[in-house]
């Protein structure tokens, strides 16, 4: 069966999680009716010189609210989020920071014994401990979101006021399956001299699929408040595959908040070529693993403008009505 064919199984298995309501999730999704949220600016894309790499955009506000962390069956733990500094600072810019970042500061604080390194191999800090026990990931989810299943490094996934954050024991298998995920990216990107080359990158609108090969990504900086120059995002997919030919129209909306989620700050994608989001029906998107497609991992609700990516097995962008 056709790996495509197979990560879109995976994705129908979860179709009734991803029929509710999504606007308050933060990811890409239907475009949100008015009475929903309004977008405050909109980005047409390539501009009028031909570029795909827009000059003026948005910029989304620092986190500065209490939050929360809850490692189950050891606690529950408050933090000052502008007290919080990144261990990515190669990745975040300043102000921002990362779920990692969280359990950081909570232990600098004297509340839990974390024990951690990074591990070059895979691009990403490790949880060896918290007060002495092993194995452990997480579920997060933005403001008004839900816990997902995810497959997503820790110290790449931003941090904005109304996460909810909840660290838990997974099993040595599961941790093992992901820290062999992230160096199979790590040593893809490296054997194609450094470059991120995505395999397969589909779009299925409402009236077509189509399939892109080996798409190189270059990263445009579209989110330059948040995000270093040159971090790679799943939003710069798409912008690579503009300025190669394959796209002629992208447009990009900007929304501070949607329905009952706040903040969002993100832009979320309106229309790709002929097909433009409409009421409840639009675009949803995944990348990642092909051994986490679906909801084993890869379909999370984090915006493409922040989501970064190091080198994975495939994109998609599909179209849905909820």
């Amino acid at each position: 069966m056709p790996r495509f064919r197979v990560r879109w199984i995976a994705y129908l298995t979860h179709s009734l999680l991803v029929l509710v309501l999504l606007a308050g999730c933060g990811g890409d999704t239907a475009t949100p009716q008015a009475d929903a949220g309004s977008a405050s600016t909109r980005l047409v894309l390539p501009e009028a010189d031909g570029s795909w790499s827009p000059v003026d955009t948005m910029v989304g506000g620092l986190p500065s609210a209490k939050g929360t962390v809850e490692i189950r069956g050891i606690g529950k733990y408050a933090f000052e989020a502008s007290a919080v500094r990144t261990a990515r600072p190669d990745i975040f810019a300043e102000g921002h920071f990362s779920l990692f970042d969280v359990l950081v500061h909570v232990h600098e604080q004297g509340q839990i014994a974390l024990e951690y390194h990074y591990e070059p191999l895979m691009e990403t800090h490790v949880v060896d401990s918290i007060d002495g026990e092993p194995f452990w990931w997480y579920q997060a989810h933005y403001s008004s979101g839900w816990f997902e299943t995810s497959a997503f490094r820790m110290d790449h996934y931003l941090w904005k006021d109304g996460t909810v954050l909840r660290v838990e024991h997974v099993s040595e298998e599961r941790l093992a399956q992901l820290h062999s995920s992230f160096a199979d990216e790590v040593a893809r990107r490296a054997s194609n001299g450094g470059e991120v080359i995505v395999p397969e990158v589909v779009i299925r609108d409402r009236n077509s699929s189509r399939t892109f090969r080996d798409v190189a990504v270059i990263p445009h900086d579209l989110r330059s408040d948040v995000l270093q120059p040159g971090v790679v995002t799943a939003l710069d997919i798409l912008l690579s595959l503009g300025e190669r030919g394959d796209l002629s129209l992208l447009e990009l909306s900007w929304y501070e908040t949607i329905n009952r989620a706040d903040p969002v700050d993100s832009y979320f994608i309106e229309r790709i070529d002929e097909s433009e989001a409409y009421g409840r029906c639009g675009y949803v998107y995944e990348v990642g693993a092909d051994e986490f497609s679906g909801s084993r991992g890869s379909h999370i609700h984090i915006p493409t403008d922040v989501r970064i990516v190091v080198s994975p097995d495939y994109a998609m962008w599909f179209w849905l009505c909820l």
